[in-house]
C-alpha cells in the first residue's frame, strides 16, 4: 500500500503564527529573517538604493499587516517575495513612467533582403567563463538588464535571478502566463545581444 506524504511543513510556520498572534517581537523577527533577501530582490529590480529600501520596507510592512490573507498554499517565503517584487515593480514603473515594448528590431540580428543574418551575433558563450572578462561581463550584464523596460526587467529578474515560477510571476504582475514567457524570452534576447556586441568589440580590440 502506498502511503501518501503528509502536508509539508513551512519552515517559517513559527514566524507566521507569531505574526498572526501579533506578538510584539514578530515584526522584528520578520525583518531579521527576510530583510536582506527582500532588499536584494528590490535592488535588482529597481537598480536604485533608495527605491529598493522603500520597496523592501513597504513589502515587509504589508506582509505583517496582511498576514491574515496568507493562506499557506505556497511557502511563506515565496509569498513575501511576490509582495516585494510587486512593491519594487511599482517603484520602477513610477520612476520610469509608462513601460515601452521591446521591439524585435532591438533584440534580433540584422537581416538582409533574403532574410539571412546580415550582421550575425558573435558566439560569446565560450568566452563568458574567461576570468579576465568576468568582472566586466557582470557590469555589461547589469547594464543590459538595467536598460530593459520595467515590465521586462521585473519578469527577467524574478524568473532568471530569483527563480520564481511563471505562475507566481503572472500573479504578481497581474498578467497571463504567455505574457510572462514572452517577456522573459525577449528580455533574454536583449541581454544576449548586449553581451554579443560587447564580446565582439572586445575580440576586435
Amino acid at each position: 500500500m502506498t502511503v501518501s506524504p503528509g502536508p509539508r511543513t513551512d519552515v517559517d510556520a513559527d514566524l507566521v503564527e507569531a505574526l498572526r498572534r501579533e506578538d510584539p517581537e514578530a515584526a522584528e523577527q520578520l525583518v531579521d529573517r527576510f530583510g536582506d533577501r527582500v532588499y536584494r530582490l528590490a535592488q535588482r529590480i529597481t537598480g536604485v538604493k533608495e527605491d529598493a529600501e522603500e520597496a523592501a520596507q513597504d513589502a515587509l510592512w504589508t506582509a505583517a499587516r496582511k498576514i491574515g490573507t496568507f493562506k499557506g498554499e505556497s511557502a511563506f517565503g515565496s509569498w513575501i517575495y511576490r509582495i516585494a517584487a510587486n512593491a519594487a515593480y511599482q517603484k520602477l514603473r513610477t520612476r520610469r513612467g509608462k513601460a515601452r515594448e521591446v521591439a524585435l528590431d532591438d533584440v534580433l540580428p540584422t537581416l538582409d533582403g533574403d532574410g539571412r543574418h546580415f550582421e550575425p551575433m558573435a558566439d560569446w558563450s565560450e568566452r563568458v567563463d574567461e576570468r579576465a572578462l568576468t568582472g566586466e561581463l557582470r557590469e555589461v550584464l547589469e547594464r543590459a538588464i538595467g536598460g530593459l523596460p520595467p515590465d521586462y526587467r521585473t519578469a527577467l529578474v524574478m524568473h532568471d535571478v530569483e527563480g520564481l515560477s511563471n505562475p507566481d510571476i503572472a500573479e504578481t504582475l497581474g498578467i497571463s502566463l504567455p505574457a510572462v514567457k514572452s517577456r522573459v524570452h525577449r528580455s533574454r534576447l536583449w541581454v544576449r545581444k548586449q553581451l554579443s556586441e560587447y564580446l565582439g568589440a572586445d575580440r576586435r580590440g
